[in-house]
């Protein structure tokens, strides 16, 4: 039996910390896991910006709320959940993704979590285990799920390369060329016909 575990921004939503850029000015936060491989390089970095800019977590929370999941991607949803189940394996924060899960229809979301200050400050964070997307899909296929794999980032590989089925969705090219065998979709009908083969 398979089961779907993906990854989040880039694939259902568009990446908060670009939006974050945006609004912000800070050139600098737009660097993300599609850029930078080493995730604890990257957030360390990012909280370094805040604490400089003076940017506390209801600053990021009120860009977050203003963002809408990407085109086709409710629909896409749906489909998949009318053939398997469907994990989001995300490095975002719990504190980040409630209002980005409640447009999607609340699928089930492993995570990470905030340390946040009396400022109301981001401090630090918690990853939930090391390399947790790839353990997540060893902790399903213990328990004799297949699991079909999709993400862009850098930060997905090791899951893409753990499960059964791992295919990179509208990743940059340099992801592409890093790895170069890995099936890629740009779109959800792609997607679609990659995941119909094993659904």
């Amino acid at each position: 039996m398979y089961i779907i575990c993906s990854d989040l921004e880039g694939v259902f939503v568009p990446e908060v910390w670009i939006n974050v850029a945006d609004k912000t000015g800070i050139e600098e936060l737009r660097l993300t896991t599609r850029d930078v491989s080493d995730y604890d390089v990257l957030m360390k970095g990012r909280i370094k910006i805040l604490e400089e800019q003076g940017l506390t977590l209801k600053d990021i929370q009120n860009v977050i709320a203003q963002i809408r999941p990407l085109d086709g991607a409710l629909e896409f949803i749906a489909w998949m959940k009318e053939r398997t189940q469907l994990i989001v394996v995300s490095d975002t924060f719990i504190q980040f993704a409630d209002p980005l899960m409640k447009q999607l229809g609340r699928p089930t979301l492993f995570c990470h979590s905030l340390e946040i200050d009396e400022r109301n400050m981001i401090v630090g964070y918690t990853l939930r285990q090391k390399d947790p997307k790839r353990r997540t899909v060893e902790a399903l296929q213990s328990l004799k799920y297949q699991v079909i794999a999709m993400g862009d980032s850098y930060n997905d590989i090791s899951m893409l390369q753990q499960a059964e089925v791992g295919i990179l969705f509208r990743p940059p090219d340099n992801v592409v060329k890093d790895y170069p065998d890995l099936p890629v979709a740009y779109d959800y009908d792609a997607l679609k016909e990659i995941l119909s083969k094993y659904l």
